[in-house]
């Protein structure tokens, strides 16, 4: 496989169109054309990553966290970026980041989370609302059976848990053609009036090329009359953050231990325990502080995150106990969850978790 194939698969899955608008997501370096002799995942990209993906002979890694986050002016080896980035693009290795698309994945980042957790019930907690699209076509009532599978397969129509979502209706479309024109029904120069069926199907943004091609190619109209509509539906199945809960409620105390030892933890820094309970979980993996007003809206009663700044834990106030269990920590299963995904998909070359320990924090 070329590593373009393998990226094709990875957005398969996390599709960099949903990648937050801050973020540097996709190919950071390397030729998406050279063969794969091996994939390194990782939750982050440093020299010794690099130093590990050449000992095993892989010339991709899939990192999590993208090593150039903001641009690069100079390749002179003053910093830990540069130094990677060359040392990469000296042994030929590309490498690729996931980041943001993948915490914006309904299965991705804090789903992870809450599955070590044990939670239940389980929604997104900041679900996005630039993610969904509509479709509306008009079809001669013969085709529109034809029409609609395609769309279906093309990857319109899904909703939530359902999927072949559509509305019909019926009614009669006019059209006349000029010279040029070679109608499929009628004839050019006279006015034909055809029984249509008004389809209409969501679908998300990251499929509109896809589907736009599978309607050209079905519809029998030398002319697709159809017309694209941006939603402000929210998408329950994308967005940041998940909140869940427990299958029992648990002391406050005792929740944080077990969140500890879970995720290896070398402390937890916390507001006041200010819940009797622990039942309702909100997590968000990695810097959540921004999210903090969400979990309270959301009535949970913790909310696990990262990087959270002094006085940032003033605003749990009597609601929500805040919890910061770290950066790392919140992330590292990352890399277990694109291992397990790539395996079920790629089975012609060597895919390897990395074993380099890329936490720069140490605790006393």
């Amino acid at each position: 496989m070329i590593i373009q194939e393998v990226i094709n698969i990875i957005e398969e899955f996390a599709p960099t169109r949903y990648a937050e608008d801050f973020d540097n997501v996709g190919l950071l370096v390397g030729d998406a054309g050279n063969e794969v002799t091996g994939a390194l995942i990782t939750l982050d990209t440093l020299e010794a990553t690099v130093e590990e993906a050449i000992a095993k002979n892989c010339n991709f890694i899939i990192s999590f966290h993208p090593i150039i986050f903001s641009g690069l002016k100079k390749l002179t080896g003053k910093n830990y970026v540069e130094r990677t980035v060359l040392k990469a693009i000296k042994n030929d290795i590309s490498i690729y980041a996931i980041h943001t698309a993948l915490d914006n994945n309904y299965k991705g980042v804090n789903d992870m989370i809450a599955e070590k957790l044990g939670l239940v019930n389980r929604k997104i907690l900041i679900p996005r609302k630039d993610s969904i699209k509509k479709l509306v076509t008009f079809v001669p009532r013969a085709n529109a059976d034809e029409v609609r599978e395609a769309l279906f397969k093309a990857g319109a129509g899904s909703i939530g848990n359902y999927d072949n979502c559509s509305f019909n209706v019926e009614g009669k479309g006019s059209f006349r053609g000029n010279e040029d024109s070679n109608p499929v029904i009628g004839e050019k120069g006279k006015v034909h009036f055809e029984e249509e069926v008004q389809l209409g199907v969501t679908f998300p943004v990251h499929k509109q090329a896809k589907i736009l091609k599978s309607l050209f190619h079905s519809h029998p109209y030398e002319e697709v009359a159809y017309e694209i509509y941006a939603l402000e539906n929210e998408n329950q199945h994308l967005g940041m953050g998940m909140i869940g809960e427990l299958e029992t409620e648990r002391n406050p105390e005792d929740f944080l231990k077990e969140v500890k030892k879970t995720f290896h933890c070398g402390i937890i820094r916390h507001s006041e325990l200010v819940k009797s309970s622990i039942k309702k979980v909100a997590v968000l993996g990695g810097s959540g502080a921004f999210a903090i007003s969400n979990a309270i809206s959301a009535d949970a009663d913790v909310f696990l995150t990262a990087d959270l700044k002094y006085h940032d834990f003033y605003k749990a106030g009597k609601n929500i106990v805040l919890a910061d269990i770290g950066h790392y920590e919140s992330e590292q299963f990352t890399k277990n969850l694109l291992y397990s995904f790539l395996s079920k998909k790629i089975s012609s070359f060597a895919l390897i978790l990395a074993d380099t320990n890329t936490n720069p924090i140490h605790y006393l």
